[in-house]
């Protein structure tokens, strides 16, 4: 275990090192305790839900490995939650999807027959745990996703289907962000597309603006909810050549119709730079930004985010360029192949070093360099960061925040897996 003393002795030396450079280590973990993640609880059951458990996933979604002790019930899923969140520095939220309604009376239900009633499971716990809610529609894994389409659908009474979908989730989205007193951003993401070249790429997206405006056309204050929505570049199986809801469309969608825009890391080409998106989106709105915080191995493939080049310059962009407050991040990647709770952790941990490191720049200096066109000054200061002590004022920061320093949260996620998760199986 790290000792206390060790912890403050390194984070001394570090602050006396940031300080050298013009950087105020106390004002960089200030800073990133305001930042909030939305933590995605589809982690931890593997993205099955209450409504229909023991339904296949379908529409590009999918899960592998079978690791013990993944969560069956609410109260599992919420305690295994309870301890993600009890090893991450800070204060966060909990991203749900429809299909995680808790019924009242116990009874299975179409999608389309959840209340938002069926949310004060959710509210309730979210109450005693001092933290937000989000959600997101869940337009997969039912028999009314037809030849990969949902929304954009020739057939229209799929398309009315997912339409009414669609308002529900934006009733039940509205109903959280009222009960908890707090913003509940409800994302759309839809699997809409073809596996093989389409004659008619006009055609699909005509109808699926259509059924956004209609899906769209109850106001609701956004003091409780607003919407965001999410693109993609391709998906696995079924829709590798055609994506109705491509990044451009819903970027001019999100603009012109004044909503937010989600930018999932995992849903560009793999030599596409994430970061550079931010910049290029932001002077032509006045709305903020859904980041869902993703790491893809060659596609969408949803691994645990870790600390990687990619991370770190969408996290420098949004630090650098003073986006920040204007981006709501959340986490979304699904591994079952390892400890679903230790997921969790490494994923949230990850985003937040990565955002320290960021914050411990001298931004304003590295800047007027550039400005001055002194270019030598400019990577010579970026290079020596890269060897700064960052990690001695992360241990600081989780000290603080009465989480375990370094390494030794693994004690508690075995724990947990002998005194909880391993039992269920």
């Amino acid at each position: 275990m790290v000792k206390a003393e060790t912890v403050d002795k390194a984070y001394e030396v570090a602050k006396e090192r940031y300080a050298e450079m013009g950087v105020d280590t106390e004002a960089a973990m200030k800073q990133l305790e305001k930042v909030a993640l939305s933590i995605h609880c589809w982690q931890g059951d593997d993205i099955h839900g209450f409504l229909n458990p023991d339904a296949e996933l379908t529409g590009g979604i999918a899960v592998t490995g079978n690791y013990p002790g993944v969560a069956r019930t609410p109260d599992e899923l919420t305690a295994d939650l309870h301890e993600a969140l009890s090893l991450i520095p800070g204060t966060h939220k909990v991203a749900l999807h429809m299909i995680y309604a808790v019924a009242k009376d116990g009874k299975k239900k179409d999608f389309n027959d959840i209340r938002p009633e069926d949310f004060d499971y959710w509210i309730d716990w979210a109450k005693k745990e001092g933290i937000g809610l989000d959600n997101n529609g869940t337009f997969f894994s039912h028999p009314n996703v037809k030849d990969n389409m949902t929304v954009a659908s020739p057939d229209k009474a799929i398309r009315d289907y997912w339409i009414e979908h669609g308002k529900l989730t934006r009733e039940v989205s509205n109903y959280i962000g009222e009960k908890l007193g707090q913003t509940c951003y409800n994302n759309f993401w839809v699997p809409d597309g073809f596996k093989d070249n389409p004659i008619d790429k006009r055609t699909p997206r005509e109808r699926l603006l259509a059924s956004l405006d209609e899906i769209e056309a109850k106001p609701y204050d956004e003091k409780n909810t607003q919407d965001s929505f999410e693109g993609k570049l391709f998906g696995a199986p079924g829709i590798e050549s055609y994506t109705v809801g491509s990044h451009l469309f819903y970027d001019n969608y999100a603009i012109t119709r004044g909503h937010l825009w989600t930018i999932d890391a995992g849903h560009f080409h793999p030599t596409e730079d994430v970061s550079d998106k931010f910049a290029a989106y932001f002077p032509f709105t006045k709305k903020d930004l859904f980041m869902h915080v993703s790491r893809p191995v060659r596609w969408d493939s949803d691994h645990t985010v870790i600390m990687d080049e990619a991370l770190v310059r969408i996290t420098r962009s949004l630090v650098r360029d003073n986006y920040l407050e204007r981006t709501h991040l959340g986490l979304d990647f699904f591994d079952a192949t390892i400890n679903r709770v230790a997921a969790w952790v490494v994923g949230a941990r990850a985003t937040q070093k990565a955002l320290l490191q960021a914050m411990l720049e001298p931004i304003d200096q590295l800047k007027q360099a550039e400005y001055d066109a002194d270019f030598t000054t400019r990577l010579i200061e970026t290079e020596e960061l890269k060897s700064m002590p960052f990690g001695a004022v992360w241990d600081k920061f989780c000290q603080n925040n009465g989480t375990p320093v370094g390494m030794d949260w693994m004690q508690n996620i075995h724990q947990y897996e002998k005194d909880v998760q391993f039992k269920r199986n």
